[in-house]
């Protein structure tokens, strides 16, 4: 459970790793789990989920993208 203050949650923060949030694997699959459902977009492996899931600005422009919307 993540335990920041979402106003402490910039756009830019890393969502892993220890000069981020600290988010972890089992963190990421439940983000990729709420993307799909809440935006039905998919994140198809490690590696598209490594580029994509890295900031709130890197995760908005892949949503973006996948959906077909200009960003």
């Amino acid at each position: 459970m993540l335990q920041s203050a979402v106003e402490l949650i910039g756009d830019d923060l890393p969502r892993f790793g220890v000069e981020g949030l600290g988010l972890d694997s089992i963190d990421a699959l439940e983000l990729a789990v709420s993307m799909e459902k809440t935006f039905g977009v998919s994140v198809p492996n490690s590696e598209v989920a490594g580029k994509a899931l890295q900031t709130v600005n890197t995760i908005h422009d892949y949503i973006l993208e996948k959906r077909g919307a200009p960003l």
